[in-house]
């Protein structure tokens, strides 16, 4: 049975300096407090034991854990330095020690190596005050190779029976790198964990690379490449086989490549037939709809879940702002009213909210807007921030910013507004796109 906390709490100055003391001395984690934010739940993440013969793994599946908790904004693990017992059973576990520290939950976990190379790895996740164990298991034959994987999935199985919500950290984000290498630019096309861990470039060109959208299925990314003759084209890349086709090629502007949630069709800004407009494209069948016509210029499509709108960003009133227009054809309508500049539309998965570029006295912002109530609430700290995409429970969101003229990758929380940076390290960073499961 899943239990939800229904504390949250305005944080006070001394669980603000728990949050920014549990941060552990690696680059990937490094927070920002952005606003006003709700107490995270203390949470005890202990290192799990390591019994019998062999090597440890040569991941930290504790460490993983408290850092993939941390950055949501809603648990605040407690320093490794502060734990008072590293039980690795439930029978080890002194619940009224726990309790008078003020945690909520407790991690615990046993690897025991085998003799091929495998582990055998037992978790358990600890209702402190009630003393009862909310989930648990064991996983057995996980090769070293697998337990960053695994260590996503116990992230996953924690966050949902506390939270009643799924985990997300078992998802991957795709994005673009350029970097200067022997004078000359080179763009990469990358897929990495949910965390920034495990970055894989799929892709390298010295010409532009941009806007890359995963499929539902999570099987394919569309992306644009300038690689032919540099002009832009839009292609499909089967994820893990790196295999693809080029699916547009038109006359003019081929850009800002969206998948509809059938999985059969794609979102388009084309210029072939005069001023860059949205279309869409049965990708098997190659047929082709104009959805909308219009002397501005329309552009960076998302569907909503249900498949029956697209939001899109266009400067038809003079600036930028997001509409929307029935995907089966019809008259667009305005979305956005506040604010001279909101761009780069991205819908969470219940349908609820809106995630965009808003513009401010604080410069480009990451906002987002209760698309029941119109409310918009900035939840980045501005500057230079681009190119928002949800996570697939619509609790997190992956950017990109620049930062002292440093370009990253960063997370950010809707509900703590915890901001965190990804180890990602490249000259410019951009085209965020964050999985589905």
């Amino acid at each position: 049975m899943l239990r939800i906390h229904p504390r949250f709490l305005l944080v006070t100055l001394a669980a603000l300096a728990a949050l920014l003391m549990a941060v552990p001395g690696h680059a990937q984690l490094e927070l920002d407090i952005t606003g006003g934010v709700e107490r995270p739940l203390p949470i005890a993440v202990v290192p799990f034991q390591v019994d019998g013969e062999g090597a440890a793994p040569q991941e930290d599946i504790s460490r993983i854990i408290a850092d993939n908790l941390r950055r949501t904004g809603k648990f605040d693990p407690i320093p490794s330095r502060d734990l008072i017992a590293q039980p690795g059973t439930i029978d080890q576990v002194r619940f009224q020690q726990w309790q008078a520290l003020g945690i909520d939950n407790l991690v615990i976990g046993r690897i025991e190596p085998g003799a091929d190379g495998t582990f055998r790895v037992r978790f358990e996740l600890l209702d402190i005050y009630r003393g009862i164990r909310l989930t648990g298991g064991r996983f057995n034959g996980v090769r070293n190779d697998a337990m960053r994987d695994l260590a996503h999935t116990l992230s996953d199985l924690v966050y949902e029976a506390i939270t009643g919500v799924e985990g997300a950290f078992s998802t991957e984000i795709a994005y673009v790198t350029v970097d200067e290498e022997d004078d000359r630019r080179v763009h990469r096309l990358w897929v990495a964990d949910a965390d920034g861990g495990r970055p894989h470039a799929y892709l390298m060109s010295p010409q532009p690379i941009m806007s890359p959208a995963w499929a539902p299925d999570r099987s394919r990314l569309a992306y644009v490449s300038f690689e032919d003759n540099e002009r832009s084209s839009i292609w499909v890349m089967e994820v893990p086989s790196a295999e693809r086709r080029k699916v547009a090629a038109f006359p003019g502007i081929n850009s800002a490549p969206a998948w509809a949630p059938d999985g059969r069709r794609l979102a388009l800004t084309l210029s072939r037939d005069g001023d860059p407009n949205l279309y869409v494209l049965d990708v098997e069948s190659g047929r082709l709809t104009r959805l909308t016509r219009t002397a501005a210029i329309d552009t960076e499509a998302v569907w909503s879940p249900d498949g029956a709108y697209i939001y899109f960003t266009s400067d038809r009133g003079g600036r930028a702002q997001i509409y929307r227009v029935p995907s089966s054809g019809g008259r667009a309508e305005r979305v956005t009213f506040e604010g001279t500049y909101n761009a780069r539309p991205d819908i969470s998965p219940d349908g609820r909210m809106l995630a965009m570029v808003h513009r401010d006295d604080a410069g480009f912002r990451i906002a987002v807007m209760d698309l029941e109530t119109g409310r918009v609430r900035p939840i980045t700290a501005g500057g230079m921030d681009e190119s928002p995409s949800f996570a697939s429970n619509g609790e997190m969101i992956v950017f990109s910013r620049t930062r002292s003229g440093r370009s990253e990758l960063a997370t950010v929380s809707l509900y703590g507004n915890v901001t965190t940076s990804l180890p990602i390290d490249a000259t410019r960073i951009r085209s965020a796109a964050w999985s589905p499961r």
